[in-house]
């Protein structure tokens, strides 16, 4: 049986999948490393001779830091701000991309508005007064503190507009003539085409309010209400040999078998796993939502 129609596989195939592999090792062993440091012992870890297979394996670093409750509520806090952060997000970025991808002949209003929301991506209002609003706000230790001084994301915006403008403009000409509003025909024809593009977008502000850690240091004073990225920042490892006498045998343990470098790969691996688990069910939509939506303007 012949297979005439199965390609050749040629010296360039050859060299393009060499490239590709080499890059994906670049991004997997340093995530591989990290884990093995997370998991070795003390000595080891600080030596730097740890690669990509723990030596004198421990778990002690995870222990340590999951024992206490604060953990989980921190926890629970981020994934609270990643629920409510990103669904407001996106939320703004649909109502806002959907006009400004009309033609300026039928929003007139369109240009001035695309500098404004351009301005904002070169300038800001910097931290301190950022800082006084959010405090006349009275949202100081709040959950709305960590979620409006970013709630309209101008990258995600401009991303999700062009991506409208590239569905065809006949769909809302003959939801017109039926008598359609301008909400329906968002909500019923371009939503539901743009879902590539909106999983994009979804990503993204799902992975910014997870990994944001510095807004939870500024505007959360109480550790019961910090996130998960702020509390694992203020976490460190800290003993007092001149006490030792006086620990107790898992505290000796604790402080023979881990240090701040093996601490801080468990908390890197840690903050970035719920990430490793949500990106494979968007991954198939994010190289066409950013190509598709990213090329006209």
């Amino acid at each position: 049986m012949k297979y005439s129609h199965l390609r050749r596989i040629t010296f360039a195939d050859i060299i393009i999948s060499v490239i590709l592999i080499g890059i994906a090792l670049l991004c997997l062993i340093p995530i591989l490393n990290t884990i093995a440091i997370s998991l070795s012992n003390k000595t080891p870890a600080d030596l730097g001779i740890v690669f990509l297979w723990p030596i004198q394996f421990t778990p002690i670093a995870y222990m340590e830091m999951i024992k206490d409750s604060q953990f989980f509520t921190s926890f629970g806090i981020s994934v609270q701000r990643v629920l409510e952060g990103a669904t407001l997000n996106v939320l703004i970025t649909i109502l806002m991309a959907y006009p400004l991808s009309k033609s300026k002949y039928v929003f007139k209003s369109r240009n001035k508005y695309m500098w404004f929301l351009l301005f904002t991506m070169l300038f800001n209002g910097g931290l301190v007064p950022t800082f006084l609003l959010i405090t006349k706000l009275h949202m100081i230790n709040t959950m709305w503190s960590l979620i409006l001084p970013g709630a309209v994301p101008v990258f995600n915006v401009l991303v999700l507009m062009n991506f409208f403008r590239d569905i065809p403009s006949s769909l809302e000409e003959a939801a017109y003539m039926d008598g359609a509003n301008p909400l329906y025909i968002l909500w019923k024809i371009y939503v539901p085409l743009s879902l590539p593009a909106i999983a994009v977008i979804t990503l993204f502000s799902a992975v910014g309010h997870w990994n944001s850690f510095f807004d939870g240091l500024i505007y959360i004073n109480l550790t019961s209400k910090m996130p998960l990225q702020t509390y694992i920042q203020n976490l460190t490892v800290n003993v007092d040999w001149g006490q030792a006498s006086n620990m107790s045998k898992e505290d000796l343990v604790r402080a023979l078998t881990m240090s701040r470098t093996t601490f801080n790969a468990a908390k890197v691996i840690v903050s970035m796993l719920p990430l490793l688990v949500l990106y494979p069910f968007l991954q198939k939509y994010f190289v066409k939502g950013l190509t598709l939506g990213a090329v006209k303007e």
